[in-house]
């Protein structure tokens, strides 16, 4: 069951070449599309084919059975067979090879809440569809953007967001892809990064040009969607928003994390109102449970800026840190991937030192109780708890790992495969097997099925099922094998 979406070929550019990582629901729109949506006519049982039309594709998705694969609820308890069914993991034998050499290398992977799609986003302007239970191909978008796909966001189970070096987000629905929704212009250079905070229904993006954006989609009209800049930082890289959205995490390529606590999204703050450009760094360090308790040593380097002693809203207290980097105490680091665990519980990241000689995946748990408020003390919100070294290939490409649903596993591309990593030899819960000092991450099973460098990794949202993207444009799948 697995695809190749492009065959391996020689590569006249340099895999090493310095360059930048090319890496839910909107109402409003969805009632409007749904006035326009076209009737479907009937497939047949083997699916639609690549040129069928959007409601066509949607309605079948919709009517399908899921006739393979394992289905996961995460929240169960009978982990030792999920443990099992991944540490089994093997690439799928069957593979849909596609007429089209176009797409270029493969920057991120997305599945659709429900499980029924697997989109692509490729560096040549494509994204692709696939179904991932039957391995066939859906559709291409073969003008999604103007410039390079990065980022892929579904909103709910049929309308999702794109982000592109074109400096705009288009909107899609899977009921008709024949055009986009909308294209949203606001951004001012490469748009990297989509979260959707689905307390407010804000669109949230981030690009290179160091801004994150809010967008109201469910005003959009003709004259084009409401927005504004809710932050600024220099040397931006990556933003991500807890799963109960109460707090977003900035990555910089100059090492810094940045964490926004009691988050408020309807508020547009002035970077410069925090001073962030003077604030002290925060060594992440490990240490002892007791210590996480305890009131912190004096000197503490802690940089929490609250904002009700800048004269602003007590919403959207910011911190400023330097994660610890096992290794890197003295050589500073650019913060390339964050993924944050699916019960929020830890972040996980992805850095390269600035030498780009080494990189390290690093899991930081959110200390219980850390403040979003001011105390006399300060005291870091996230503590290291587990790291490993990665394989240092592909220099000046982000590296995307991801979570399992259950959060349980961590998926990390390694050179030209993938490593399937645990935080104990049981893959128990970071909160059952929280370390007293840190500790390295488990390997659980590591895949090589690429013949260039893993950019992006992604688990299914439903079935035990696992997909990977490299620089050559082949994107595997894979499945438990007996």
């Amino acid at each position: 069951m697995s695809f190749i979406l492009r065959e391996p070929e020689e590569h006249t550019s340099d895999p090493d070449e310095e360059r930048p990582g090319r890496t839910g629901r909107s109402p409003g729109l969805g009632e409007r599309e749904a006035r326009g949506t076209p009737s479907a006519p009937s497939q047949t049982a083997s699916g639609p084919s690549a040129g069928s039309s959007g409601g066509s594709l949607f309605s079948w998705l919709q009517r399908r059975s899921a006739r393979r694969g394992l289905f996961v609820d995460p929240a169960r308890d009978n982990f030792r067979t999920m443990t099992s069914l991944y540490c089994s993991m093997n690439p799928a034998a069957e593979s849909v090879n596609l007429s089209t050499q176009t797409h270029g290398a493969v920057f991120n992977l997305e599945y659709s809440p429900d499980g029924s799609v697997l989109t692509v986003a490729c560096e040549q302007t494509e994204v692709l569809l696939f179904d991932p239970i039957s391995s066939r191909h859906i559709k291409t978008l073969a003008e999604a953007h103007e410039d390079c796909v990065n980022n892929i966001r579904f909103l709910d189970n049929r309308l999702f967001a794109t982000c592109s070096d074109d400096t705009t987000i288009a909107l899609w629905d899977l009921r008709k892809l024949n055009s986009k929704v909308c294209s949203l212009h606001g951004h001012a250079s490469w748009v990297k990064n989509i979260e959707y905070d689905t307390n407010t229904r804000l669109l949230v993006t981030s690009g290179f040009d160091g801004n994150v954006i809010t967008w109201d989609t469910n005003r959009f009209t003709e004259d084009g969607c409401p927005h504004k800049k809710f932050f600024h930082t220099r040397y931006l890289m990556r933003m991500r928003l807890t799963p109960d959205c109460s707090k977003m995490l900035i990555s910089t390529s100059s090492g810094y994390l940045l964490i926004l606590h009691d988050l408020d999204l309807t508020q547009s703050l002035e970077v410069g109102s925090y001073r962030m450009l003077r604030a002290r760094r925060t060594p992440l360090t490990s240490g002892t449970s007791a210590a996480r308790s305890a009131a912190p040593r004096q000197g503490n380097d802690s940089s929490k800026i609250h904002p009700h002693r800048e004269g602003l809203s007590p919403r959207n207290s910011l911190e400023v840190l330097t994660p610890e980097i096992p290794g890197e105490r003295d050589r500073g680091n650019c913060i390339t991937s964050l993924q944050l665990h699916p019960k929020g519980w830890a972040t996980l990241i992805r850095c390269s030192s600035n030498m780009d000689d080494q990189e390290w995946t690093c899991v930081y748990e959110f200390q219980e109780g850390a403040p979003t408020r001011p105390l006399v003390s300060p005291r870091c919100s996230l503590r290291l708890t587990h790291y490993i070294e990665e394989a240092n290939v592909g220099r000046g490409y982000i590296k995307e790992l991801c979570f399992s649903p259950d959060g349980r596993l961590i998926c990390s591309p390694y050179g030209y495969g993938v490593r399937l990593l645990a935080f104990d030899e049981r893959c128990s819960e970071l909160a059952d097997c929280l370390p007293v000092q840190t500790s390295c991450l488990r390997e659980v099973r590591s895949i090589y099925s690429h013949s260039d460098v893993v950019l992006t990794t992604k688990f299914s949202p439903t079935h035990c099922q696992l997909a990977s993207g490299c620089l050559s444009g082949r994107v595997a799948l894979y499945q438990p094998k007996f």
